[in-house]
């Protein structure tokens, strides 16, 4: 039997995100395509900057209810039809605002995609607003708000934004409005927002997909062209947001007899335009919890049994930052996983070993061929950096830069996070510089949690 010599295994290629083409059109609208070879259900993304803050204080949540409204119906056609009408055509339909902006997703069959981006054109510019759909999904937020305030992971994360950001800040308050604020919204108030908000200028359209034999340029043209320019709008998002005077605290919100405690732990972190760049930050955040090897698994959930998994990563928006960690822990051990938690996440003042560098980003580099691999990722990146002000050229270049991440950089990164989070450095006061919330049985856990001393400590109820 003749031996097959065994096959020699190159190093994997270097790789790009797709390329893109841009067409600008005369109403505002940027058109940015992808040609994705193979992928037959094209992506289209609408990005809007229409973000939260754009709301009036007294109707927060109106932003949530337009959205969850458009397809309720336009000038040609009722609710039931429209539904009729994007199922027949295989189209599938979304939309939600947050605090980036307003953004649609469409997903079509190839061959569809003309009558799906006309169907596309009346949600954005015909919705009629039904009374009883706005009263529906008014009822239906109201509810949510219930629910929200029921589940352990909701709720911590509501007290954490309350708590870590000042009073007047947008992002202090939930996305979708309060029980008081979406009380009072009306159709009248969706239609005026709708009307002010939901225009062309600055708007970007992302499509990708097997795009051969397409003249994507006159299909959206025809659709979209038409549609009212409106005035620029400038990004809300280019400031910092204000953070809470009093932020370095913890905040147990009371659940007696809790089983589990609920953690949600963060700091002020940086952008993507941060000094010494964007790629370390996400290779610290799997190091210190991004993965079931991080190093807060490796004791909470590995050695101690606390917990099922904890995740920390680091959440840039267009100017500023989070860094956030969350997760649930077993009661009876709160104390001591606070304590741990906190040492863990400090622990990188003291720096990162080379085979966690290693691993960190070779995870993030190797794995991006898989996260992109499709069409709707492709889109979905595309609007994402755009409401970033940035372009997919930005995801290129920052895998390239992350293959020069080395030790250094990644100490680096962390002292210059840590010196602007407050967070704890040799000198300086330990647990300092995190915001903690904790869902769980104040009356068991206030006096050890105390006696850490990360902070002042203080109770809410549930």
């Amino acid at each position: 039997m003749t031996a097959v010599p065994r096959p020699t295994v190159a190093p994997p290629p270097q790789w790009s995100f797709p390329e893109a083409a841009t067409h600008d059109l005369p109403n505002g609208i940027r058109l940015v395509t992808y040609d994705v070879p193979g992928q037959y259900v094209i992506s289209v993304r609408l990005g809007l900057p229409v973000p939260i803050s754009a709301e009036p204080r007294e109707l927060e949540g109106v932003g949530t209810i337009m959205a969850r409204t458009m397809d309720e119906g336009t000038v040609h056609h009722s609710a039931e039809e429209l539904a009729r009408l994007l199922e027949r055509k295989g189209i599938s339909y979304g939309a939600a605002i947050s605090e980036a902006g307003l953004t649609l997703d469409l997903d079509v069959v190839k061959g569809n995609l003309g009558p799906a981006l006309d169907l596309l054109r009346q949600i954005l510019t015909e919705p009629v607003f039904p009374d009883s759909e706005v009263a529906r999904q008014v009822r239906a937020r109201l509810a949510e708000i219930d629910q929200e305030r029921s589940v352990p992971g909701h709720r911590a994360a509501l007290e954490f934004v309350a708590t870590f950001f000042a009073e007047d800040e947008r992002g202090s308050r939930p996305t979708g409005g309060s029980r008081e604020t979406v009380s009072r919204i009306t159709r009248d108030a969706v239609v005026a927002f709708h009307e002010e908000h939901v225009v062309a200028a600055g708007t970007t359209v992302a499509l990708a997909g097997d795009l051969a034999g397409l003249d994507v340029h006159a299909l959206v043209g025809d659709a979209l062209g038409g549609w009212r320019r409106g005035p620029h709008r400038a990004s809300s998002l280019s400031r910092a947001a204000a953070l809470a005077a009093d932020r370095d605290r913890i905040v147990i919100v009371n659940r007696p007899e809790s089983v589990q405690t609920e953690i949600v732990l963060g700091a002020p972190g940086p952008d993507r335009s941060v000094e010494g760049g964007w790629a370390p930050y996400p290779v610290i955040g799997f190091i210190l919890g991004g993965s079931p090897n991080a190093r807060v698994d490796a004791v909470l959930r590995e050695e101690k049994g606390y917990t099922y998994g904890i995740r920390s990563s680091f959440r840039p928006r267009r100017t500023g930052g989070l860094f956030l960690t969350s997760g649930s822990v077993r009661a009876d051990s709160t104390p001591e996983s606070v304590r741990l938690l906190v040492e863990i996440l400090e622990s990188g003042r003291d720096g990162f070993s080379e085979q966690e560098v290693r691993s960190g980003v070779d995870f993030i580099s190797k794995t991006a061929p898989g996260r992109y691999a499709t069409a709707d990722a492709v889109a979905d990146e595309a609007i994402n950096m755009a409401l970033d002000g940035r372009t997919t050229e930005f995801t290129t270049a920052n895998l390239r830069d992350l293959e020069r991440v080395d030790r250094a950089r990644l100490d680096d990164a962390f002292r210059r996070f840590a010196a602007g989070a407050g967070v704890a450095l040799p000198g300086s006061p330990p647990g300092t510089g995190w915001t903690m919330v904790l869902v769980g049985d104040a009356a068991t856990h206030r006096a050890a949690i105390e006696e850490l001393g990360l902070g002042a400590v203080t109770v809410v109820g549930d």
